[in-house]
């Protein structure tokens, strides 16, 4: 763990923000099943995601443009496709690190929890 993540993790920052904002900005905190958020894909899922935010404004512009349909429908399905394989890293990430110390912890929640998630995701 780097210095920075050190300091991310023993930061107060908790406190301030609630927990869907700390979800989307990526600081680590506490969850009720007991255990940080700090992954070791968070810059490659940051990274997929920058390019998924770049690729569904370039299919607006699209739509603003006029482009054909048939051409907009492939765009969003290659973005949609792009979030989905996000979510994949994300949800293999939670598996191995997350649901695996909250499980070793007898921490049942954390299945709950994840199968809430997936419920969520795969509408």
């Amino acid at each position: 763990m780097t210095d920075d993540e050190k300091r991310e993790q023993d930061s107060p920052r908790e406190e301030l923000y609630d927990h869907a904002y700390m979800h989307e900005h990526g600081i680590p905190h506490e969850h009720e099943h007991g255990h940080t958020h700090s992954h070791q894909h968070t810059r490659a899922v940051v990274n997929r995601l920058a390019r998924a935010i770049g690729h569904l404004e370039r299919v607006k512009a699209m739509v603003e443009e006029g482009r054909d349909c048939s051409e907009v429908l492939i765009q969003l399905a290659a973005v949609r496709s792009a979030l989905n394989n996000t979510g994949k890293v994300i949800l293999k990430d939670h598996l191995e690190h997350c649901v695996v110390d909250a499980l070793e912890a007898g921490d049942r929640a954390a299945i709950d929890e994840l199968n809430r998630a997936i419920e969520q995701f795969v509408k």
